[in-house]
């Protein structure tokens, strides 16, 4: 009898640990996975892909995407990755033509000299972070009559 309620124990302990050896892996596995998104977001920069990390204010509005840094002002190609970051960033936008601060990786391009817009082009290639306007923002422009 003894010897059942030994080898009883001894499973139960064998099983007890093997059950927190899983927990352990488990939290250790998903706390990576957030790192390695941080990681990627970070190597992206330095790439050398021909592709540049820009940050800006991003807006969609009545089939024209524009994309604004602190210095400069850029077309988007309208394409899949657009219509993904539109998505991503439609829940900050109180109305429609509210710009976005967005930091992105684009192919940055000159127009073609015959069509009109902005001199220079991007078009999306990674949405690497979309965040909340500044509400304390006060340049915003709005036309009434």
């Amino acid at each position: 009898m003894s010897l059942i309620n030994y080898n009883y124990l001894k499973m139960k302990k064998i099983n007890l640990i093997i059950i927190i050896a899983l927990v352990f892996f488990a939290c250790k596995n998903e706390a990576k996975s957030e790192v390695d998104l941080e990681d990627n977001r970070s190597k992206s920069f330095d790439q050398n892909d021909g592709l540049v990390t820009m940050k800006g204010e991003y807006v969609y509005y009545a089939d024209a995407a524009v994309f604004q840094t602190s210095n400069e002002i850029y077309g988007v190609v309208i394409d899949d990755n657009l219509q993904l970051l539109e998505k991503q960033v439609r829940p900050f936008k109180k109305e429609a033509t509210d710009m976005v601060p967005i930091t992105v990786r684009v192919r940055k391009f000159e127009k073609p000299k015959d069509e009109e817009g902005w001199q220079y082009r991007v078009e999306i290639k990674e949405i690497l972070k979309v965040e909340a306007p500044d509400p304390s923002k006060k340049d915003v422009i709005k036309l009434a009559n």
